[in-house]
């Protein structure tokens, strides 16, 4: 049998599958809520589009400029086909090409889309690759097979080692923000995912003519994964992953032991006053407070401190939690960015630390676009009088339930 007859076959296998790996509309809404704020008509690559569930709904939802990339020239055909039946023919344009020699130039999209393809390049090849086609401001959101446990099994290791090497949500969420990206959010996906593209997949494989060259092993193939998810399923999962490229203009990093004295003018000067500047003092002398690696700075470009934001333990009734507060940039550098750069930096710290989710006390119409949303939908609120919309809270393990209660801070906030 020729690599041509099994390479026939395994696409004769999956064609007019509604998607060609897990997920589903609900899982690509997640996604796009968590991509933030978007030009009214976002310029969108959808890279291994396959048939283009996502493209469709990224140019009707979203109001996007869809370009579709794939190898597989007849996937691109069903694309058209359902643009064209939606009425959506002139907002989806698609592209044969290999998405490891893109030929757009630097900053050409607005978003930058890749649902179960990722492996084709790899994840770490596949950001290094793809961060010169966002525009500033732009955002990168993929999905990824994904280890669910830190002692996978021997049949479901054996299967991946060999097809393709597995990491869990941590460790690649740590790769993204070695790579230069912060994470906007990871969004675990749930098993409705798998059924969607297995389902039909089962059904083709029952059907197939299996006495075709090579459709006997793409058949025994298919089988076999649905079969490694059946038995093995809770060692793996799929993971959706949302991240933007750091702003380049700031440098930021875990402060110092030769950083308090320089922190504290910026948190006086922010504030004009002297009292958050002693607060962050009294919290960096509370070992019950105070969480090593999550006070973060943002410097200027002559090296000194343009910004700071700080991380500190709190509790939600009796379960710990962590509060972002106080949040300084100094007068200067307002409204340049630096603010921004540094509270992503520290939150990024955070979901490294393990920290499921974070609060604040602080502005409704800022920190909404770091993926706050009202603490009260979990049920938390503060053991204060204060509104509603300015009790935030942002969760950065799905996986942990958030607990409800009444929020307790440091006695150092003395409230």
């Amino acid at each position: 049998m020729s690599d041509n007859a099994l390479h026939d076959s395994f696409f004769t296998l999956h064609h007019g599958l509604p998607r060609q790996g897990p997920g589903s509309d609900a899982t690509t809404r997640r996604l796009l809520a968590l991509s933030g704020m978007l030009p009214e008509r976002p310029r969108v690559l959808d890279l291994g589009c396959g048939p283009g569930r996502s493209a469709l709904l990224l140019a009707a939802e979203a109001g996007a400029e869809v370009t579709a990339v794939d190898l597989h020239e007849p996937f691109l055909a069903e694309l058209r086909r359902s643009a064209a039946v939606r009425g959506l023919d002139g907002s989806i344009r698609t592209l044969r090409a290999d998405m490891g020699a893109l030929p757009f130039p630097d900053g050409s999209f607005d978003l930058v889309w890749a649902e179960s393809s990722v492996f084709v390049l790899g994840f770490d090849r596949a950001l290094a690759e793809w961060r010169r086609l966002l525009a500033p401001g732009g955002t990168l959101v993929l999905t990824e097979c994904v280890w669910t446990t830190e002692e996978p099994g021997p049949v479901a290791r054996a299967f991946w080692e060999e097809h393709y090497p597995l990491r869990t949500v941590a460790a690649l969420s740590a790769a993204a923000i070695g790579a230069g990206y912060h994470v906007l959010g990871t969004v675990p996906q749930p098993e409705s995912d798998w059924a969607e593209y297995y389902g039909p997949l089962a059904t083709h494989a029952d059907a197939a003519d299996t006495t075709v060259p090579g459709m006997a092993e793409a058949v025994s193939g298919a089988r076999a994964e649905i079969a490694l998810r059946r038995e093995h399923g809770s060692d793996y999962g799929y993971a959706g992953f949302v991240l933007r490229p750091a702003d380049p203009r700031w440098r930021t990093r875990p402060e110092t032991g030769e950083d308090a004295s320089a922190i504290w003018p910026v948190v006086s000067a922010a504030f004009g006053s002297e009292a958050e500047a002693d607060l962050v003092d009294a919290l960096r002398r509370d070992p019950d407070a105070w969480l090593p690696g999550l006070s973060y700075v943002a410097e200027a470009p002559d090296g000194s401190i343009a910004a700071h934001a700080l991380i500190t333990r709190c509790r939600v009734g009796d379960a710990p939690a962590a509060a972002l507060a106080p949040v300084s940039v100094a007068p200067a550098y307002q409204r340049t960015g630096a603010g921004q750069a540094v509270v992503r930096a520290v939150l990024d710290a955070a979901r490294l630390r393990g920290e499921p989710f974070v609060l604040v006390l602080g502005h409704p119409e800022y920190y909404p676009r770091f993926g706050f949303v009202r603490a009260s939908e979990y049920g938390i609120k503060p053991g204060f009088e204060a509104p509603d919309e300015t009790m935030m809270a942002l969760v950065l393990d799905d996986a942990v339930p958030v607990p409800p209660g009444t929020l307790v801070y440091p006695a150092a906030f003395g409230v």
